[in-house]
């Protein structure tokens, strides 16, 4: 027979070792926290959207490592693969659809959190129009059609101007590169346009980083030094960064 202890973990009257999450350390406990996953869609009409291939899994991660680590997280998700969010129990889970959504939700988790973590991956352009109406091959003159695309909001940008004093922010940079040495350039300059705190930066490509159950990352600080490098589960990954988000806040 199980009870409900403190954490949501359970004390158990025979001597089988409790689960897991009981064992890791608080060393969260008192942070508030704003995390973002999954990838937003940019609806073209009421059909179609532009998107991408994030699954949302590496977002969840850090927010479920966070709140097992004492953290009291906020999640902003995006859309996400089937069952990403099926274990978010204890977290504060705000739904979006858009870039502007998620700049608009980021904005208002960020007013009270202490570490804020952008891990969604934000669709850079979106239709300058949207229809009303489904757009129909049969309506267009000639082999092709031509959508004016304009940019989202920059939201990683937008958080870090308006950071208040004692505020960590983590940006995310998915990056196809060909070398190792190529990423690392990659999120230095990043990072220097950016001004997050940390930056997590990994490979993709067709079979490499989307979608997938596991992770490898590199993480750099202000300045652009290695401060950690993981790989394996999304949540190895994940205990990774908060684990280098305690040493950059000392």
């Amino acid at each position: 027979m199980a009870t409900q202890g403190r954490g949501g973990c359970s004390s158990r009257r025979r001597s089988s070792p409790p689960p897991s999450r009981c064992l890791r350390p608080q060393d969260l406990a008192g942070l508030r926290i704003a995390v973002s996953t999954g990838g937003t869609r940019e609806p073209i009409d009421p059909v179609r959207f532009l998107g991408n291939r994030s699954s949302g899994r590496q977002g969840m991660a850090l927010a479920r490592a966070a709140a097992d680590r004492g953290a009291a997280v906020t999640l902003v998700a995006a859309h996400t693969d089937d069952g990403v969010l099926a274990d978010a129990a204890g977290l504060t889970v705000v739904r979006v659809a858009t870039a502007a959504e998620l700049d608009d939700a980021m904005a208002d988790a960020a007013e009270g959190a202490d570490v804020v973590v952008m891990a969604a991956a934000v669709a850079d352009y979106r239709p300058a129009e949207t229809s009303d109406a489904k757009l129909r091959k049969d309506a267009v003159d000639g082999p092709g059609r031509v959508l004016d695309l304009v940019e989202t909001a920059d939201v990683l940008a937008g958080l870090v101007r308006a950071r208040r004093d004692g505020q960590t922010i983590v940006g995310f940079a998915a990056e196809t590169v060909g070398s190792h040495e190529e990423l690392l350039e990659r999120g230095r300059r990043k990072l220097a346009r950016k001004g997050a705190d940390l930056l997590v930066v990994n490979a993709v490509g067709w079979t490499q980083g989307f979608e997938s159950a596991d992770n490898e990352v590199v993480v750099l600080a202000a300045g652009g030094d290695v401060v950690a490098e993981a790989s394996g589960t999304k949540r190895a990954v994940a205990d990774a960064v908060w684990d280098a988000v305690r040493a950059v806040r000392g």
